[in-house]
């Protein structure tokens, strides 16, 4: 594309083309279509499972794909400043959804997450994610800018109002890993070293509190911990797959243990990359995760706007993190939660949001100097 794009080119695109960071915009590429693949090999299976239509997520899967890379453009050709109008008021609308989920969700395994709408069903709380980054982005920019203002502490009421509805759902990762990015935006922002111990104990003491208070929460640190005190079988399923990959898989779609892997095209889709694909695609899905995160702090190591340079922050360790979580789940290396790899693992919800935050990381890390008549 770079031969039939002109420099001179002042159109839309062409700006976008010749502004936009091309090894971000790659490597998320890669990860899309290492997904579709691996949604073909994960998704029959699970469809047959429960008696649906052998490419039904598949199918559902494709839906979403071409409104997240539209998404992800779109989202991409904003300047900065209109970036954050447009995550305010997408984080007052997900806000919103989240408390309507209370009301009129569905419940699934116990927990309100999910709303009809439009005839599908949609997850708000992945949204609140990358919108909620890039709101807490601004308060601690500007608190920095102005000392007057109070943006740590509008931050921080923020932060209390999302993790009081996320525990009302009742979701406890998601609630982990939404403070978890705001803590290390507020430490990129210039945290005194005495509220980083204060928000260390304090984290602390959320995760033990949660262990009592949340019997799924003690159900699977439990088994985590011990095999033997309650049912492990998806993890035992998963570690399965990864032995019988070894180094090289045992090739596209011959996998088997996917057939008994209930959530094999969701939160366990990296064990059917290891059984079928092997070891070496795993690590080259780590290795575009890590580089995606490295990548998009390196673009704004020296960036002298607060706001771009929290935003990002926010968004990419969010990104990390969340792919982290998934893989280290199905190597049993921490407790297994709910959590989707990013732009791999089946899920319309997950994919858009995630189309949302990487829109967000590109139009944030775009050369400016080069973008006539926008704001920054």
């Amino acid at each position: 594309m770079s031969t039939t794009v002109a420099r001179t080119d002042i159109s839309t695109v062409g700006r976008w083309w010749w502004t936009i960071d091309k090894w971000i915009l790659a490597a998320t590429t890669l990860l899309i279509l290492i997904g579709i693949i691996l949604n073909f090999a994960a998704g029959p299976p699970a469809a047959e499972r429960i008696g649906a239509e052998t490419f039904h997520f598949v199918r559902r899967q494709m839906v979403f794909l071409p409104l997240t890379i539209m998404v992800i453009f779109g989202i991409s050709l904003m300047a900065p400043i209109q970036v954050r109008r447009f995550a305010v008021i997408g984080f007052l609308i997900a806000l919103g959804l989240m408390l309507l989920t209370l009301v009129a969700g569905i419940e699934v395994k116990g927990a309100k997450r999910w709303i009809y709408l439009a005839g599908m069903s949609l997850q708000p709380s992945e949204f609140i994610k990358p919108f909620f980054a890039v709101v807490a982005a601004w308060m601690f920019a500007e608190h920095r800018l102005r000392e007057d203002f109070p943006g740590n502490i509008i931050s921080i009421g923020l932060l209390f109002s999302v993790i009081a509805v996320l525990l009302s759902q009742p979701d406890v990762g998601m609630t982990l890993v939404v403070t978890a990015v705001w803590c290390a935006q507020f430490f990129m922002a210039g945290l005194p070293i005495f509220w980083v111990i204060l928000i260390i104990v304090a984290g602390m003491g959320a995760i033990v509190g949660a262990y009592f208070a949340f019997p799924h929460v003690a159900s699977r640190v439990d088994r985590f911990l011990d095999p033997t005190t309650g049912d492990s079988y998806q993890i035992t399923q998963a570690m399965r797959a990864f032995q019988q990959g070894g180094l090289f898989g045992r090739g596209p779609g011959e996998g088997r243990v996917k057939e008994a892997l209930p959530d094999a095209h969701t939160d366990f889709i990296f064990a059917v990359a290891g059984e079928e694909f092997g070891v070496f695609l795993c690590l080259l899905m780590v290795a575009l995760f890590a580089f995606l995160v490295i990548r998009a702090l390196l673009k704004v190591m020296r960036e002298e706007n607060m706001f771009v340079l929290l935003a990002v922050g926010g968004l990419a360790v969010q990104f990390g993190l969340q792919a982290i979580i998934n893989m280290a789940s199905s190597l049993h290396m921490m407790p297994t939660k709910g959590m989707t790899l990013p732009f791999v693992s089946y899920g319309g919800s997950s994919l858009v949001a995630l189309g949302v935050g990487m829109g967000m990381i590109l139009a944030l890390t775009r050369r400016r100097r080069d973008m006539e008549g926008h704001a920054t």
